[in-house]
């Protein structure tokens, strides 16, 4: 694709490259074409999206793209940016066990503390290693403690407020993070009725759980309760929902509990019996007995990105405003990003409520998604983290042999489909894109609920309408 450099300087000016204005005009719609395809996907609410030229910034085709829109989880790639920023790419979360005193005799002369850093990624079996280093350094018990600190980032009992309360995706947060903070619910019919179980089971450790406890109720509706008393999550599930056998990951919403919780047994497995685990909120000092050591993080950007993974990103996304020493807390880190996101762009209105796009309250235009993506992203390496995007055939159907290589971060909530990444013609042009879709007030007239009436053929159709918007920028700008 030639462009003058007339074009170019217009296109720089439309992103905020040089001295023009810091959102752009842009092009005018190919008569009909984009909006047939838009009027065929009958989606109601609101469709609007940008492609530029990645190398020049020239703003190639737009659809209401200075309108505020849910994100979902394109979020993520805000988040993304936010945090290889500040911490860089060789930050790694560090999750750790701390005597407060020597070990004589086998114990520690004190209290140990296990001590979260905030890492998204641990799992039951890097915390059973955990515990067999601590064995092997010799370690039998203890004479005071089991401590457990979440401290790192401030902790909340759910991303969202607006979610079913059953939804695995919608845990709370902590700076001690489990299995993304899920608990592993199975039930299986027996004689007389059901046998109910929650673990937090791993690929190859499956502790039974007490933190967290799951019984039946005889009811209709709802699906399932959700309570805590005792410093205990207590849950109910409506018998008749249930089938001869089945599982779910169910959310944790005391995850310093959970994780102190799973250890105590992990280590009286390792013959370390350890006293009932005791939360603290202030971090005591002593001697790191055991330390385990994330993956840098684009590591575990690349995996949230491909999996979506909501917990990652609040983590991420605190941890990063903890260390600009910016308000961390549920809400106050996604205004914190928001205004992070405005000096970099030098403007915009985007307004985050969090960090994984869950919130339905964020917004962002099409158009601040681009700039974002064009001029902080190839520093970042975002398109690396990103995953191919499969286009779609009329029927929603995966196509076979796709043409354009597509790098992107897909985004859905009920009633909303986002999408925004970089896209590759066959002759080598390099365009990046945002592409969002919402029905607002049909997603508020939904509630909560999981799978609302019409959702996932929503879905479909946007998905639909998003290969078809991709393939005609191909061919117009990448011929």
């Amino acid at each position: 694709m030639k462009i003058s450099r007339r074009e170019a300087m217009t296109g720089l000016a439309a992103l905020g490259l040089c001295g023009g204005p810091a959102l752009g005009q842009g092009t005018a719609l190919r008569p009909g074409s984009a909006e047939d395809v838009i009027a065929a996907a009958q989606l109601g609410g609101e469709v609007s999206y940008v492609v530029v030229d990645a190398r020049s910034g020239l703003v190639l085709e737009q659809r209401g793209a200075d309108r505020g829109m849910p994100p979902a989880s394109t979020a993520k790639t805000i988040t993304s940016l936010y945090a290889l920023e500040t911490l860089g790419p060789d930050y790694r979360f560090r999750t750790r066990l701390i005597a407060t005193g020597p070990i004589a005799g086998g114990k520690i002369q004190g209290d140990l503390v296990l001590a979260g850093g905030g890492d998204p990624t641990l799992e039951t079996d890097a915390l059973a290693e955990m515990a067999a280093r601590l064995a092997a350094a010799g370690v039998r018990g203890v004479t005071g403690r089991f401590l457990v600190w979440g401290g790192a980032i401030p902790s909340a009992e759910q991303i969202a407020d607006d979610q079913p309360v059953q939804v695995g995706y919608n845990p709370g947060i902590s700076g001690l993070i489990l299995n993304y903070n899920r608990v592993y619910f199975e039930w299986k019919r027996a004689a007389g009725g059901y046998a109910l179980t929650m673990d937090a089971r791993g690929a190859r450790n499956v502790p039974r759980v007490y933190s967290a406890d799951v019984g039946l109720s005889s009811r209709a509706a709802p699906l399932f309760t959700y309570a805590r008393q005792g410093g205990k999550e207590h849950w109910t599930v409506a018998s008749g929902s249930l089938g001869k056998a089945g599982s779910r990951w169910l959310p944790v919403r005391d995850p310093v509990a959970y994780a102190g919780d799973v250890f105590q047994t992990l280590a009286r497995a390792q013959g370390v019996p350890l006293p009932p685990p005791k939360s603290v909120s202030t971090l005591p000092g002593g001697t790191v007995l055991v330390e385990q050591v994330s993956d840098p993080l684009p590591v575990i950007l690349r995996a949230m990105m491909k999996h979506s993974t909501n917990v990652t990103a609040e983590a991420v996304g605190m941890t990063t405003s903890v260390a600009r020493g910016a308000p961390a807390g549920r809400g106050a880190s996604g205004a914190a990003m928001s205004e992070w996101l405005h000096a970099r762009l030098g403007g915009g209105r985007a307004r985050f409520v969090d960090h994984s796009g869950l919130g339905a309250d964020t917004r962002i235009s099409a158009m601040e998604m681009v700039r974002a993506v064009t001029l902080l992203g190839p520093k970042a390496g975002l398109r690396g983290l990103m995953k191919p995007f499969a286009l779609r055939d009329a029927g929603g159907k995966v196509q076979q042999g796709q043409a354009l290589r597509v790098d992107a971060k897909t985004g859905t909530l009920n009633f909303v489909s986002t999408l925004t990444g970089y896209m590759t013609a066959p002759d080598g042009s390099e365009l990046a894109f945002a592409i969002f879709t919402g029905d607002v007030a049909r997603r508020a007239r939904a509630g909560a609920s999981e799978q609302p009436q019409g959702g996932r053929a929503w879905i479909s159709r946007s998905k639909v309408l998003q290969s078809a918007l991709l393939e005609r920028w191909g061919a117009l700008y990448g011929g």
